[in-house]
């Protein structure tokens, strides 16, 4: 019987997977779509935090992309950016991202099966998923995580759906930041991915196509259509996501699976990060329960303050009033954008 199942081989499963493997646990990984031609995919703002980047080095895992050293605001005319005070971010494409966590799993001796979970029933002494028997299991299977749901552990979401569709363009970045385009409805991020590659993420609140969205911000839809396609437009969401618990017996939920506020912020992937190592040391420790309370610390700052920027950009007077604002304080702007490149912990 293997110690550990993770269900679910995007970044976070694979972190887990290698925080398990260093535990020495026998690890096991279940994704669906591992062979998929151009690697596994997922529509996202791919850029890496330098808190976020931290933890991916710790597991010896560096894949190339492209650094960026703070955020920009943007709103028409009126801007307003921050620096990382120390190590910058990077952004690197979500495939480049999957084949380097995949390679290091594989380094690490972890089994990397490609398939699904369906049925999922525990007991005081393990998990049997799909008849195949596990002393825990850890479901990452994203946003809409079959295992939270066949568990029982959804939980109703709270306030307005949010929506996200990202392109590649190939152009040459022209911004040393991640750039945030502020419009009444809608927010792009415009990361620099590599040295001839930019990825554009739109955030709304409505369903609409990327051109649709666009629309609003006219000085970067400019840009978009002088620049070649790199890529397809990917869609997802509602983003927001709701979980009673996190830890339920022998199940842990680790991830977009655990519940998601929303991507406001671009700490997706370092809360990832720091909880598949928390429900590790959880595991190794004899002690799974524990999990749900180190993730709720682990979150406290992110789901604070998410909920408080989506709070105060919802009326349209004090979303049109973010960027000149920031612009006006300067020191209260850095502070923000310095606490989110902090690691998570």
């Amino acid at each position: 019987m293997r110690d550990l199942l993770v269900v679910g081989g995007g970044p976070a499963g694979l972190a887990t997977a290698l925080h398990a493997a260093r535990a020495g646990l026998d690890t096991e990984v279940w994704e669906p779509r591992l062979g998929t031609p151009g690697g596994v995919d997922k529509a996202c703002g791919e850029g890496l935090m330098p808190g976020a980047l931290t933890g991916l080095l710790e597991l010896g895992v560096d894949p190339p992309g492209h650094d960026f050293d703070g955020i920009r605001y943007l709103r028409g005319s009126t801007t307003a950016e921050a620096c990382f005070a120390g190590a910058p971010g990077r952004g690197i494409r979500r495939t480049v991202l999957h084949d380097a966590l995949l390679t290091a799993a594989q380094d690490a001796g972890v089994r990397l099966v490609g398939r699904a979970a369906h049925e999922v029933h525990q007991d005081d002494e393990g998990v049997v998923v799909d008849g195949e028997r596990v002393r825990h299991l850890v479901a990452a299977d994203g946003l809409h995580s079959p295992v939270r749901r066949a568990l029982g552990l959804d939980a109703p979401a709270r306030g307005r759906a949010r929506y996200g569709l990202r392109r590649h363009l190939a152009v040459a970045p022209w911004t040393t930041k991640v750039e945030v385009h502020w419009a009444p409805s809608v927010e792009a991020y415009v990361t620099p991915v590599a040295a001839d590659v930019v990825g554009v993420a739109v955030l709304a609140s409505r369903k609409g196509s990327f051109e649709d969205h666009l629309a609003e911000l006219p000085a970067l839809r400019e840009r978009v259509l002088a620049a070649p396609p790199a890529s397809t437009v990917r869609g997802a969401g509602p983003l927001r996501q709701g979980a009673r618990r996190r830890a339920a017996g022998r199940v842990l939920l680790v991830g977009d699976a655990s519940g998601y506020v929303d991507a406001l912020t671009g700490e997706g992937l370092a809360l990832g990060l720091a909880q598949a190592g928390a429900a590790v040391r959880a595991i190794a420790g004899g002690e799974p329960e524990r999990y749900d309370r180190d993730w709720h610390r682990l979150t406290r700052r992110y789901r604070w303050l998410t909920a408080a920027l989506l709070a105060g950009t919802r009326p349209r007077p004090l979303r049109h009033a973010l960027v000149p604002v920031a612009r006006a304080l300067p020191p209260v702007f850095g502070g923000a954008v310095r606490s989110m490149a902090r690691p998570v912990g």
